[in-house]
Parts: structure tokens; sequence; C-alpha cells
């Protein structure tokens, strides 16, 4: 497997991934819009934003992560990392593909000198709570969200 950042190349692969966690989307069959154009280009532009894909030798996405470096007092003074967007392609789970992705994250954000990994999931998501769970990480906050859409 390859770890590497994404291209634009691969952005119908990530939504592919990101539009349905329970079946395989084709990447041909994705519309990629201007929103997430924009969006992309601005992750790419951004040094605090890594938007991160796992991918076969041949070169099919089959795994992505977005990993946010955030600055803040607490911790030292030192950054801390969000990871959000995960997800292995429902085909390939249950090999340790997802434990690979998110060690190879936790690697790049120590490595950057952060002093914390944090990271959210929808509560109607069990078996990504588990999933974090086997990995060490612990339910320590209880999140909230404003939508600020109309």
């Amino acid at each position: 497997m390859i770890f590497r950042t994404a291209t634009r190349e691969d952005l119908p692969a990530v939504l592919a991934l990101l539009a349905d966690e329970e079946r395989v989307v084709d990447p041909a069959s994705i519309v990629v819009g201007e929103a997430h154009e924009r969006a992309f280009a601005a992750i790419g532009a951004d040094p605090r934003n890594e938007m991160l894909v796992l991918t076969e030798p041949e070169g099919n996405v089959i795994g992505c992560l977005q990993l946010t470096y955030i600055p803040g007092l607490g911790q030292d003074g030192r950054e801390r990392a969000l990871v959000e967007a995960v997800r292995i392609r429902p085909d390939r789970r249950g090999g340790g593909l997802g434990a690979e992705l998110m060690a190879l994250a936790v690697d790049r954000a120590r490595e950057r000198g952060c002093g914390l990994v944090q990271l959210t999931s929808n509560k109607r998501r069990g078996a990504a709570h588990r999933f974090y769970e086997r990995l060490g990480f612990a339910r320590s906050h209880e999140g909230f969200k404003l939508d600020l859409e109309p």
C-alpha cells in the first residue's frame, strides 16, 4: 500500500469514499462540484491541512483521511492534529488497512511535534467507535456542533 498526499486526480475517488460508508461507489459516477474543487484547493494550499490517501500499487484509492494541525496554547503550546474524513473502501475493510492508515497519520502528527491527536465521529458509527478505541483513542469529551445551513 502507498500512503501519500492526495492529488486533484484523486478527488473523485475520495468523494466516492465519503459518499457512502456501506457500499463501494464508482469514482466515475461522482460529479465533482465547484465547492469540492475550492475546498480541495484550499486544503492543498494550507500548510496546516493535508488530505491523505492510501492506494494500491496500481493507483486505486482505497482509503483517505484529512489531517488539520491546530495551534493552541494548551499542550504546552504544541499543535494538535485533528483527524477527519477517515474512510476505507467497504470491500477492503477488516484487513488492518484502517489501522495502518491511522498509524501513519499519528506518526505524521508526532513527527510534526503535535501534543495530541483528536477526532470526532458521528454517534451512529458504532463500528468506527470500537475501531478508534482499539487504536487507543479515548472518549474523553462530548462534542457539540451547530449546523449553519439555512
